[in-house]
């Protein structure tokens, strides 16, 4: 540790000293608890800075926050004292600069902050193998030890349970095990149960592909500059000026100013839509597929191929399957088609504005001027996110929306498109024009076949058994079914799993039932708190990573090379690190799992970066390297082995800018229509259907899901009454009798961190309040005003939150953003920082649908204590 860093741990800052420093940017001061000593030290430091002695270092800005921006970093004496974003060219629409929001801005508190895990610890009241006193995980005291007993003990209790139980015992949530250096030595050691969840993709995590769109359904619109082209843009769902800050809104800014009309889709009139002047169209949570079979009977009636031709013929004949009986594709099992289901042939019930409007709440005049608005002849834009798919039911969302989009012909086309707003590629879609190569470093595959789904997985882990359905994503339905699992182990690396599951008091229990839980943490989360030993873990800043956030998140024309900022602060250690130490514990040849180092890795990455020739047609070397940049590497970063080559860039420059844009211009080679060459000539270019076609009516879509047991499907998109949805908050339908919840709610992203990351750094809680957002009409009803604390209640837990009342939601709907660290009252029963996921019931239908946006609460104001701004709660400093 430095002499300032130890300066500044040793001492204490008064809260109003420690905000008048951040305001300066002394950021070092960031590392203190209470008290008033600091001033003169945080003096120092910026002294320093003003007088040039600092550095300024390009900062990873890597966390899940829906976009990437630039970071650097100025670092004095391994303190980064202050922080900047884009400057490194001038700003311009063809080359822009990427500036960072307020999440990135106030990484050098997360990083250095006052929260950070330093030690390894274990829990006072554990044991060895029997995990001693197991209720008082989440409240027990924290003992000091040494990362070799910590070792000791992680690898003995791994040893027992495969010895006693076998690999399948030990759980470790995960997304993929390419994310986490640390997977590499539980894999080799035998594999782990895996959790799989829909997460953010909802319902386009299992049926995009089968149906023809992209998987997943990411990055499949058109690229920023044929945005400028589209005359109407559709916001479906999505709000990227809070989920993916920066350039998307830029972006939309742009083509209004070109003259585009902007509808925005959603249960709330958000930012983004409020940015562009949306016409907003309001639907409820869960009821998309009602409102939009609607549209569809709208087309369908009024289209006239002379006077009011809506329906693009030609591309439904030539690009889809499905649409009517004269096109029903060749794997079918039943006669029947979408365009009878809507007119009403086979149940009687036309899907008309009037039959839609009860359950979407969408009033009737609106649903006929959208459906108007998907006219075949104007040059629509439909950009949606995934949060209409992350809603019990909504398996059929992705199938009607993209057959929405497909009866206008708004696919494949200048100014058309119908495709994913969201992530790195919002605004933005298209092949990379800068890419990194690969690291060398080899990712183990898991052994362990097991993957339970995320709804459903602390009730597995507390019953035995669970529903085996992760085949369906490689078209094996005879391997699904209910299989035991006993689970003796959990595992938190890389995610935060116990606060971003859903059903977080069954998390608890099932915490508390194993034997043993260990967690790699900077910070002491939910998935930390609950467990025995928890292993400090360094930030992106204070190591040389090719961590896959590099890859994953990007905008297509920038690639981001940013460098080590720091030294490791306290004993805290990477996750390759851990693995290799850990692996030597459990017998494995970390050498063969672990052969390259973090450094070697890194430069691996960036010397086999590639960029798009100037014509369009291929890629050529990014970096050039010398002699000369092989020992400045060596110098600044350590030795690594390298080859000369030439290139766009030399590595010392690159790495000094931290970033390679390139540069885009109307009428370039770089421009990108998803679905062109498929359009122009669909059975040369075929999709990635069954079909090579848009399938209306898809077999496989139907056959997946329902081999999962949970749902009951056609193969064409249809209205199923979503669970915990609109239709189920009433005791009596018919009567319009509300029940017991009557409230819908939903958990958007919210600016002020990502998912659960930066929730606990006073800057931003103080910068953004923690609010639910409540409709005007409900609010008046409750007798609720702006401020308020409000208690939202449902079977599965209570949460507290500060009212914001708003003209800006539909009544009967609850916007309670996502993220929330935490704050159990287990005496009452409460948590007060108002957890999402606290309340999100562990169920789920269809493919295993993470139904975060399908929520029934019933909501009432707190008559209990005044609810204290959570800038000024204690943070959880261990001092040990």
């Amino acid at each position: 540790m430095s002499d300032i860093l130890k300066k500044i741990t040793d001492k204490k800052i008064s809260r109003r000293n420690f905000l008048k420093a951040t305001a300066a940017g002394t950021a070092g001061l960031a590392l203190a608890g209470c008290g008033t000593a600091l001033a003169p030290v945080g003096a120092e430091l910026d002294a320093a800075a003003v007088n040039g002695e600092g550095e300024w270092i390009p900062a990873a800005c890597w966390h899940n926050c829906g976009y990437k921006c630039y970071n650097s970093a100025l670092v004095v004496d391994n303190v980064v004292v202050r922080q900047k974003t884009d400057d490194t060219e001038p700003d311009s629409f063809n080359k822009p600069q990427l500036r960072g929001c307020l999440r990135g801005r106030a990484q050098q508190q997360q990083v250095f902050g006052a929260d950070r895990i330093k030690y390894p610890m274990k829990r006072k009241h554990w044991e060895p193998l029997t995990g001693g006193d197991k209720s008082l995980r989440g409240k027990d005291e924290w003992v000091r030890i040494s990362w070799d007993e910590a070792l000791d003990y992680v690898a003995a209790e791994l040893k027992n349970a495969k010895e006693k139980y076998g690999n399948r015992s030990i759980l470790m949530p995960n997304f993929a095990d390419a994310l986490c250096d640390f997977n590499n030595s539980i894999n080799a050691f035998g594999g782990y149960t895996n959790v799989q969840d829909t997460g953010s993709l909802g319902t386009y995590l299992f049926v995009s592909g089968v149906l023809g769109i992209i998987p997943y359904g990411n990055d499949d619109a058109n690229d920023r500059l044929d945005l400028l082209k589209s005359e109407t843009i559709v916001l479906y769902g999505c709000n990227p000026a809070w989920a993916a800050a920066g350039l998307p809104s830029h972006n939309l800014m742009h083509a209004k100013e070109a003259g585009a009309k902007f509808i925005y889709v959603g249960p709330s009139y958000n930012e983004t839509a409020n940015l562009v002047e949306a016409k907003w169209i309001r639907v409820r949570p869960g009821t998309d597929i009602a409102f939009l079979l609607a549209v569809a009977y709208v087309m369908i009636t009024e289209d006239d191929p002379l006077s009011n031709p809506l329906i693009d013929w030609d591309f439904l004949n030539r690009c889809t399957v499905g649409f009517d009986a004269g096109h029903i594709p060749a794997d079918a099992t039943i006669k029947e088609n979408f365009k009878d289901y809507v007119l009403g042939n086979y149940d009687n019930q036309p899907k008309t504005p009037e039959w839609a409007s009860e359950i979407c709440g969408t009033p009737v005049e609106d649903i006929l001027w959208y459906a108007k608005e998907m006219h075949k002849d104007k040059k629509v834009s439909i950009l949606h996110s995934s949060a209409p798919a992350r809603c019990n039911n909504a398996d059929d969302f992705p199938q009607i929306l993209m057959t929405i989009a497909a009866m206008g012909g708004h696919f494949g086309k200048p100014g058309h498109s119908c495709g994913s707003c969201q992530y790195y590629f919002a605004t933005n879609s298209g092949p990379k024009l800068v890419q990194l190569g690969a690291s060398g470093a080899p990712i183990l595959p898991n052994p362990c076949p097991d993957s339970i789904m995320a709804p459903e997985l602390w009730d597995n882990v507390l019953n035995g058994k669970y529903n085996y359905t992760a085949p369906a994503l490689w078209g094996d339905l005879a391997s699904m079914g209910e299989k035991d699992i006993d689970i003796h182990v959990i595992i938190h690396s890389y995610r935060n799993t116990l606060q971003t599951n859903q059903g977080v008091a069954k998390g608890i229990e099932a915490h508390r039932k194993v034997d043993f839980v260990v967690s790699c943490a900077y910070s002491l989360n939910a998935s930390a708190q609950y467990a025995d030993i928890v292993l400090p873990i360094t930030t992106q800043w204070e190591r040389h990573s090719s961590y896959l956030y590099l890859e994953i998140y990007y905008n297509r024309e920038v690639q981001f090379f940013p460098s080590k900022v720091i030294e490791p602060l306290y004993e805290a250690k990477s996750d390759l690190w851990i693995g290799r130490e850990l692996g030597k514990r459990l017998g494995i040849n970390v050498n063969q799992v672990y052969p390259l180092s973090e450094e070697q890795r890194y430069f691996n990455a960036i010397a086999g970066a590639t960029v798009i020739n100037k014509e369009g047609t291929g890629y050529e070397t990014l970096v050039t390297i010398t002699e000369a940049d092989l020992a400045w590497w060596k110098q600044k970063h350590g030795k690594v082995d390298g080859k000369l080559q030439q290139g766009r860039i030399g590595l010392k420059e690159l790495m000094e800018k931290g970033i390679y844009k390139v540069e885009r211009h109307e009428g370039d080679n770089y421009g990108h229509i998803t679905y062109q060459s498929f359009v122009e000539d669909p059975d040369k270019n075929p999709v990635g259907s069954k079909s090579g076609k848009f399938e209306i009516y898809c077999q496989t879509k139907a056959d997946s899901i329902n081999a999962m047991g949970r749902s009951t499907l056609k193969p064409y998109p249809t209205y199923i009454q979503p669970l915990n949805g609109y239709e189920q908050s009433f005791k009596d339908w018919d009567k319009k009798i509300k029940g017991d919840y009557p409230y819908q709610v939903t958990t958007p992203h919210y600016l002020r961190r990502s998912h659960t990351i930066l929730d606990n750094l006073p800057w931003l809680r103080e910068a953004m309040r923690n609010p639910v957002f409540i409709s005007a009409v409900d609010a008046a009803e409750k007798g609720i005003k702006n401020g308020d604390a409000v208690l939202l209640t449902n079977p599965y837990g209570k949460v507290l939150r500060q009212a914001s009342v708003s003209q800006r939601l539909m009544p009967g709907y609850i916007e309670m953003p996502h993220g929330t660290w935490l704050e159990l009252d287990e005496k009452t029963g409460i948590d007060k920082s108002g957890s999402d996921n606290y309340l999100s019931a562990p169920i789920t239908t269809g493919c295993g649908v993470s139904g975060y946006n399908t929520q029934l609460v019933n909501m009432e104001k707190y008559d209990g204590k005044p609810l204290t701004p959570d800038y000024l709660w204690p943070q959880r400093i261990i001092n040990i």
